[in-house]
């Protein structure tokens, strides 16, 4: 009879010679992944990181990986915003916020000046993670921002207000602001990125997974030579991975090798799971938090941690 609590993780075999299915090698990585997870910490940024999530290819997971990495920092301890700044408004429905047409929302601060603070709703199944949803009202906003005076520092205002607001008012600092963005370089994603400290790029590994992204670059550096010269590219994640196939391997290994630095060593599986969860207005980490999708954006949050301590 096999020992299952004996095995080689070198070889994927017990001690006694069997060789470990495929599905046995993956409950077995995940629990070493897991325990590894147990032993750490999260610790607060010295001050607010506000990170702008931006890809202008659409489908690569923007939305779900702004949803689930401020749950997965909430859930572990830090005090977390994500503006919702999609006409769209996929992370305020994942994140189980009313943004039906004419709620107050992001569009009401852009536009009318409305305070941060009056379009900020708690989220209901996590503590500490805090939104600010889009409406449909939003899709206009890009011809209305046009004749505004300062039209590119709105949301950087907004944002500043904010935090005056919640230190007059003895409450917590806000530890990580996400911004999730449209598919497009408009005027709503420029507020983004002036806004922000960090850029941080979800890359689908597949064919093309770098089109388009060298003209993103190329907007960043103008932001930060014309608007906001502490912005810059701190994160990129790999985003529907699949080990299976060679061309994901590939894929990641050319980013990789174009951003060395920036990649995160945690990847985002391909996982059932987390294409459910925005169907029940979740989080894949509330959703099913023993999912392996919910464990990589566990693993993806403490090493944006880490890295920013």
């Amino acid at each position: 009879m096999v020992d299952k609590g004996n095995v080689s993780r070198e070889t994927g075999s017990t001690s006694d010679g069997a060789v470990m299915t495929p599905l046995a090698r993956q409950l077995e990585s995940e629990n070493q992944r897991r325990e590894k997870l147990k032993t750490k910490r999260m610790r607060q940024p010295e001050q607010t990181r506000i990170i702008t999530i931006s890809n202008q290819k659409g489908g690569v997971g923007k939305t779900t990986t702004t949803v689930n990495l401020s749950t997965a920092m909430a859930r572990a301890g830090m005090n977390v915003l994500v503006i919702d700044m999609d006409p769209q408004g996929n992370a305020s429905t994942a994140l189980n916020i009313h943004h039906s047409q004419g709620t107050p929302s992001i569009y009401n601060v852009l536009i009318e000046d409305e305070e941060l603070k009056n379009v900020v709703y708690e989220n209901s199944d996590t503590d500490n993670l805090l939104v600010a949803p889009s409406t449909i009202d939003l899709a206009g906003a890009e011809i209305e921002l046009v004749s505004l005076v300062a039209r590119e520092q709105r949301l950087t205002r907004a944002i500043q207000q904010y935090f005056e607001y919640r230190a007059t008012n003895d409450l917590p600092r806000i530890d990580y602001i996400f911004i999730d963005c449209p598919p497009s370089l408009g005027l709503l994603t420029v507020n983004a990125f002036v806004a922000a400290n960090e850029v941080l790029i979800p890359i689908q590994t597949e064919y093309y997974a770098l089109e388009g992204l060298s003209q993103l670059v190329k907007n960043i550096e103008m932001i930060q030579e014309h608007l906001n010269s502490e912005l810059h590219i701190s994160t990129i994640l790999l985003t529907m991975f699949d080990s299976r196939t060679n061309l994901a391997v590939q894929v990641a290994d050319e980013v990789r090798e174009y951003f060395p630095k920036e990649v995160l060593k945690a990847v985002i599986p391909r996982n059932v799971r987390i294409s459910e969860a925005p169907s029940y207005q979740q989080s894949v980490l509330t959703y099913d938090p023993s999912s392996t999708g919910a464990l990589s954006y566990r693993e993806a949050a403490m090493e944006i941690a880490e890295r920013g301590v």
